[in-house]
């Protein structure tokens, strides 16, 4: 498909098509002498706009425009076949011309609310690459399965630092193939109970990552990241490029039975099993498990990087300087994950609500992003996020973003409706900016030995507070 122009949200082809849809309605109205001319050139551009968009591909947002300029062209053109065709009165057109340019400009309305996500250019040195791996774990069995012999598996994709090289096709959003993607935005739609076709615009785009691109010279600190709950492995792709353009390599999971779909190498399709009861206690319990699962699954990931041979990642990694992240249910994993395994330096939480034990105590610096506070936030989450903080031995940091909500931490912002409520209010290029800085800003003070007044940087993209050992005892 051609490029989406920013902002509009719309294709130069889609942008013509509508125009020349209005065209159409317009051309009811133009003097006699302008109206045979207007309304052919309108009506010729529109047919080869809209044949065009057929044969590249025509979104659902552009169907309200198709349907209005074929309503529209029967009053066009009639006094232009029938020689004793007369306009109808204007108080009879007026309505139908309203009821044409409404479902036109409905249209570009929805394809501004569900757009072609389009990603940030990243702002660091290196070039981005991105490849797939998956392993399983022959030690631990499959708990979501009744098959004692299925083992656990996870599909990790990787972001990092390339060399940049020839003008190639960028990689495919949400998945390695148009179909996976597609496969996995339907899943992703279903999970909060919308018609697949509201998100049929998304498998579309392109992000800035270049498949199995070369590895740039030297050795990166790895950055683990696990998904909210029925999140994917790229519901963070423009922040995991950020990351890596500045030197980083993202290993982001796919969590088989929790991640809304998981195509597996064989071809098999994985849908979410984790499903919420409605009972309070019972539903923390189940999230309590399933994050002690995810936990595993981002310390067996690390030790599947650590033994990386044969892999042109190999010799690239540095395993020493490691970072465990994660989204919603994905930063409970990253909590409990350093709190077992002390291979991991960092943990950044992006607005995960901590579960399970809370010992033993955190012993690595924590960076914790919190969407704003509201009457409808959950009372117990401050309290216990700030608790498990408190009770570390390093000193950590709770940042609540103003006008942040919980998908601002995701790429929901690039293609969702900008609801404040859904995605916040910070904007389709300011939330993406705003968690990649402070986010970078954490990981190269602790992983790099960056700014030394890290507490400076990041009260700069909210309200900070910072928590140091022994503060919550």
């Amino acid at each position: 498909m051609t490029e989406i122009i920013t902002g509009l949200n719309l294709s130069p082809l889609e942008i013509l098509t509508l125009l020349s849809a209005l065209a159409l309605v317009v051309a009811r109205w133009l003097p006699a002498a302008a109206r045979p001319r207007g309304t052919i050139v309108a009506g010729a551009v529109f047919l080869l706009s809209a044949i065009s968009l057929c044969v590249t591909g025509l979104r659902w947002q552009l169907l309200p425009v198709l349907a209005g300029a074929i309503v529209a062209a029967p009053f066009a053109f009639s006094p232009l076949v029938r020689s004793r065709a007369r306009r109808a009165r204007w108080w009879l057109a007026l309505p139908g011309s309203a009821v044409c340019a409404c479902l036109i400009l409905t249209g570009s309305l929805t394809a501004w609310a569900f757009p072609v996500p389009v990603f940030p250019v990243p702002s660091g040195s290196f070039a981005v690459g991105t490849r797939v791996l998956q392993w399983t774990d022959p030690d631990r069995p499959e708990t979501f399965t009744a098959d004692p012999r299925d083992r656990r598996t996870v599909v990790a994709q990787l972001w990092y630092p390339a060399t940049n090289g020839p003008d190639v096709p960028r990689a495919q959003y949400l998945g390695r193939t148009e179909d996976e993607a597609r496969t996995v935005a339907e899943a992703l739609a279903s999970g909060v109970g919308l018609p697949g076709f509201l998100l049929d615009s998304v498998p579309r785009a392109r992000t800035h990552a270049i498949p199995d691109a070369p590895v740039a010279g030297g050795r990166f600190p790895i950055v683990l990241f696990s998904p909210g709950s029925s999140g994917v492995r790229t519901q963070n792709t423009a922040w995991a490029e950020e990351l890596a353009s500045h030197g980083y390599v993202v290993a982001a999971l796919d969590h088989p039975y929790d991640s809304a779909a998981v195509v597996l190498a064989d071809g098999r399709t994985i849908t979410t099993a984790t499903v919420s009861t409605g009972d309070r206690d019972e539903d923390d319990r189940l999230a309590d498990d399933w994050a002690a699962i995810r936990a595993a699954d981002l310390s067996f990931t690390l030790t599947r990087l650590e033994g990386l041979g044969g892999d042109p990642l190999a010799g690239h990694l540095d395993t020493s300087r490691v970072a465990a992240t994660g989204h919603s249910m994905g930063g409970a994993a990253a909590l409990q994950a350093a709190r077992r395994d002390h291979r991991f330096d960092a943990v950044i939480d992006l607005d995960g609500y901590p579960r399970g034990p809370l010992s033993p105590a955190l012993e690595q610096p924590t960076l914790a992003l919190t969407q704003a506070i509201t009457p409808a936030t959950d009372p117990r989450y401050l309290p216990r996020l700030t608790e498990v903080l408190a009770r570390g031995t390093a000193t950590n940091y709770r940042l609540t973003i103003p006008g942040a909500a919980h998908l601002t931490f995701t790429d929901g912002p690039l293609y969702l409706p900008p609801v404040p409520s859904i995605v916040g209010s910070l904007g389709r290029v300011e939330s993406p900016r705003v968690v990649a800085e402070a986010t970078l800003g954490f990981l190269d003070s602790v992983l790099r030995k960056g700014s030394g007044d890290l507490a400076g940087l990041l009260s700069g993209y909210g309200e900070l507070r910072v928590i140091r050992p022994g503060s919550g005892r």
